[in-house]
Order: C-alpha cells, then sequence, then structure tokens
C-alpha cells in the first residue's frame, strides 16, 4: 500500500466579497467611472464616498485590485486625507467651521455646546444616529460667523439656540 499524500488546496477570495452587494456596486461603479482619470485612486475614493457618504474599509482590497495598486496604497491615501471618512456618517453631517474668524465671533462657545447637545466629539455620531460632527477649518462665509454647515446647506450667525433649533428639525 503507498502513503496518500496531502493535497493543498489554496482558496481564492475574490476582493470586495465581504462588502454588501449595495457597496460593492456602487465601489464598481467608482472604478468604472473614474479609472482613466490621471491619478484616478482620489477621483475613485471621492466617488465612493459621493455614493456611499463614507469608504468601508473593507472596500479597500476590492480598490486596490481594481486599479492595480497594493492595499497599502489606498489604506495610505485613504488614512492620510481627513476628508475621507472610514465610518459611516449618522443620517446628517454637521460641519463646525473652526477658522479664526469663526473663533473671533463664537465659534468656540458653538463648538462646546453642539458637543454637549449631540453627546460627541469630533468625528463621533450621535447615539441616535442622527448626526456626526466633524471640524472644517473654513467655509468661506467668514464675515457672517460662527457658522456651520449641516449636510449641503449653511448657516451663519449660529448661537447655541439656534444650533438647537437646527438639530431640532
Amino acid at each position: 500500500m503507498s502513503a496518500r499524500r496531502p493535497v493543498s488546496v489554496t482558496l481564492r477570495v475574490e476582493p470586495g466579497s465581504d462588502l454588501p452587494a449595495d457597496e460593492r456596486a456602487a465601489v464598481l461603479e467608482a472604478v468604472q467611472a473614474c479609472r482613466s482619470l490621471q491619478g484616478s485612486l482620489l477621483p475613485v475614493l471621492h466617488a465612493i464616498q459621493d455614493r456611499l457618504s463614507w469608504v468601508p474599509p473593507r472596500a479597500v482590497p476590492l480598490i486596490a485590485f481594481e486599479l492595480n495598486l497594493s492595499r497599502a496604497e489606498v489604506h495610505g491615501v485613504l488614512s492620510f486625507y481627513h476628508y475621507f471618512r472610514q465610518t459611516k456618517p449618522g443620517r446628517h453631517v454637521v460641519y463646525l467651521c473652526r477658522a479664526e474668524a469663526c473663533q473671533a465671533s463664537g465659534a468656540v462657545a458653538l463648538e462646546a455646546h453642539a458637543k454637549r447637545r449631540l453627546g460627541v466629539d469630533f468625528h463621533g455620531t450621535s447615539a441616535d444616529g442622527r448626526y456626526t460632527l466633524e471640524p472644517v477649518y473654513c467655509l468661506g462665509n467668514c464675515a457672517c460667523g460662527p457658522s456651520l454647515m449641516i449636510d449641503k446647506e449653511l448657516h451663519a450667525g449660529v448661537t447655541p439656540a439656534r444650533f438647537d433649533e437646527l438639530v431640532a428639525e
């Protein structure tokens, strides 16, 4: 009798196969739309975030595979730019201006109030999942500070009381 040799089988897992179908489709659409651009990684990441409101870390292998980059290259760019979210945001994102002009007109007090009211620090999402608080360093509304933006709607001269009204709506 001859001894049987164990057979070695290598399973190949397709990059991004662990993503939910809608997220995988959004990533592939973004790659397809931007792959021909010079330096396509940044436009791809922007397109993914536009579609999903974040860039899921589990998408990194798929992005790397599709753009013929290493996972380290994709992760390096994704983690370098603070604009890209690697955690799912709340239903609404509050961008609070931290530039000098807004600070001089009350943004420091507004920031403290917003953090207390939402129960989060910057980059955090409120317990009810409604709001994510993000710092920005200028909204281009310097003469009317303090300013903030909720999703894509700019608000000027925001007081703590006005903030409460905005997040109650």
